[in-house]
């Protein structure tokens, strides 16, 4: 079906002839109006400037009146101060007595001037002629700018005493006519809008019939049959118009199923936990659900019509074509000062039926935690690797050599077996906490939480390392004399007070000594044990809890540690409800704390 031209169709006709109609009386009203609106605003400047002359011609004639006339220098001062008292920085006031002698002024450049005798040819003639108030337009030759100018006799006992010249510009005044021209303008533009929608509105209701049918019949032809024909009459059109209503009501049930569908999608898009974004065939953003906002932490009312290489903050390493090609996924790090964020983006091409890209469309999804996961587990299993990997290359070199007859020396393979068996003790060890650290993390290592008297519970501890008189070192107690009773594990608690004085004792110097504080703290204990080692930098303190993490790595597996032994603490110490953390300054020694609820469960 041939479509109407729309300079030729009823509708378009109608809609121009209408606004054109409207803009012409609008054209009328703001010239109307733009004069009159002149008019009064200069009428009131003018009344204005004539008030300020009145005003000052009635002080200075009473300044005059009072005798100082035959005192010029007092005249001339108090002229002028009457005038400081009005003046505006955007006016000129000048006053002339009956001789034209300039007694005073606003103009900085006229002060030399002032007791002088004025050579102005307006200004003589004014003192000849003037009887009233004069005002008058014209252009300030200096400055280019319109300005109004009142004089006004000054009258002493009913005879010239002088004039006062008031001129002011008046910027003002037509910097408002334009603001309010300008104004006309917008709501000229307005009501022409409006009057074009209500145009079209309006045309419609005598086009619509003929345009209903002529679109019916077009999306019949298409195969599209949602639309309905509305009529009013039983004629022809209208039996016409049933005819096609019910050709088409059969379909009504699919359509809104899909519909339903359509709907259901908009709101999986708007509610999924991956961000969504989508672009035009340039590259601009035009839709975007609410997780992208969060994770891009923007409002989508900024970003809407930019391109998405700005949005994701790419644009200096790709370009727009490199992301229709690109079939990898891509990680973005919008990471801050005060949190760490990675996102990964994948991006899928719209195309159109004939395979032309019409868009593209990102899918934006947080992996800051996954990274972070994958991250510490390649790490986890480097430095497993690496702590298994040093006693096995050991035992292995030992063994070759046993197999290759050091066995024949009994001397060196005695040593040789022993090395062998302290490799394989240390595996073992490390094994063990490997199994335990897991056990933790699963929540499936067994407490067995006893109320227990935390005092002699630490006495005991010292007492044994005190009788192995380790390195000569000396234990400073510094332990409440009353019993205190907490829940608590002994096993497990055991095993980080040993693990930890026994660090202080493997980075203790010989003869060293080692103070083990407890303190009672609101409904916490607090237990420090403190030692005169060398000491940890303040940057890596947050950091030996850590798995596998040694200051100095060489020192600490010739002492023979795993590196697990303050991690195991840590999750022992949280599953009892406390905290742990290290004060230490370099060479001066370690103090690790840790607290523990005199509750059961920190209750």
């Amino acid at each position: 079906m041939k479509k109407v031209g729309l300079f030729k169709s009823i509708q378009f006709k109608f809609v121009l002839i209408y606004t054109l109609l409207i803009l012409l009386a609008m054209q009328l009203i703001g010239v109307f109006f733009s004069d009159r609106m002149e008019k009064t605003s200069l009428d009131s400047f003018q009344k204005q400037l004539v008030n300020q002359a009145d005003i000052l011609a009635n002080s200075i004639s009473e300044i005059m009146k009072e005798g100082n006339r035959n005192d010029r220098n007092q005249l001339i001062k108090d002229v002028q101060d009457q005038i400081n008292e009005v003046s505006d920085p955007r006016q000129v006031i000048q006053v002339y007595d009956e001789n034209g002698i300039l007694l005073g002024t606003t103009e900085p450049n006229q002060t030399n001037d002032i007791g002088k005798q004025t050579a102005d040819p307006n200004i003589r003639q004014n003192l000849l002629s003037l009887t009233e108030v004069k005002s008058e337009i014209s252009q300030n030759p200096k400055t280019r700018e319109r300005v109004m100018a009142v004089v006004r006799p000054i009258r002493v006992n009913n005879s010239l005493g002088g004039l006062i010249y008031i001129e002011k510009s008046l910027y003002d005044v037509y910097s408002n006519l334009r603001q309010v021209n300008q104004m006309l303008a917008s709501a000229t533009l307005m009501a022409l809008i409006v009057t074009a929608l209500l145009g079209f509105f309006l045309a419609r209701t005598f086009t619509r019939p003929l345009l209903k049918m002529r679109q019916q019949a077009l999306a019949v032809s298409q195969g599209d049959f949602s639309q309905r024909v509305r009529h009013f009459d039983n004629d022809e059109i209208g039996q016409l118009a049933d005819s096609f209503n019910s050709m088409t009501m059969r379909l009504e049930e699919a359509n809104a199923t899909t519909e339903a569908e359509r709907r259901k999608l908009r709101s999986v898009l708007t509610y999924m936990t991956d961000g969504v974004v989508a672009t035009d065939r340039f590259g601009h953003v035009i839709l975007m659900n609410n997780r992208a906002e969060e994770l891009l932490r923007i409002y989508r009312q900024n970003f809407l019509g930019e391109p998405i290489t700005k949005l994701l903050k790419i644009e200096d390493e790709y370009t727009l074509d490199d992301l229709f090609e690109s079939e990898d996924a891509m990680i973005l790090d919008f990471s801050s000062d005060e949190e760490k964020l990675l996102i990964r983006a994948n991006f899928s091409i719209i195309k159109k039926e004939n395979g032309v890209p019409d868009g593209l469309i990102a899918v934006l999804h947080d992996v800051t935690e996954q990274e972070q996961i994958e991250e510490e587990r390649r790490e986890f299993v480097a430095n497993v690797s690496h702590e298994l990997r040093t006693p096995l290359t050991t035992m292995k070199s030992y063994l070759e050599a046993l197999a290759e007859g050091a066995i024949e020396d009994h001397e060196l393979a005695h040593k040789f077996l022993n090395v062998t068996q302290n490799e394989t003790e240390r595996m073992i060890r490390l094994v063990n906490d490997l199994l335990q650290l897991s056990k933790l993390d699963a929540r499936n290592s067994d407490f067995h939480i006893e109320v227990t008297n935390y005092v002699t519970f630490i006495e005991d501890i010292i007492d044994r390392f005190e009788m192995s008189k380790t390195q000569n070192i000396t234990f400073i107690r510094k332990l409440p004399k009353k019993p205190i009773y907490i829940y608590m594990d002994q096993d497990k608690m055991t095993q980080v007070v040993d693990n930890i004085i026994s660090n202080a004792i493997k980075y203790s110097p010989q003869g060293g000594t080692i103070t083990i504080k407890v303190v009672m703290k609101g409904r916490h204990i607090i237990t420090g044990i403190k030692d005169q080692g060398v000491g940890i930098p303040k940057e890596n303190l947050s950091k030996i809890f850590e798995r596998f993490y040694r200051v100095d790595r060489a020192r600490s597996r010739k002492l023979g540690g795993t590196g697990l032994g303050l991690a195991i603490a840590k999750e022992i110490i949280s599953a009892h409800g406390g905290e742990i953390w290290a004060d230490s300054e370099w060479t001066k020694g370690t103090t690790i704390y840790f607290t523990l609820p005199m509750t059961r469960g920190g209750e």
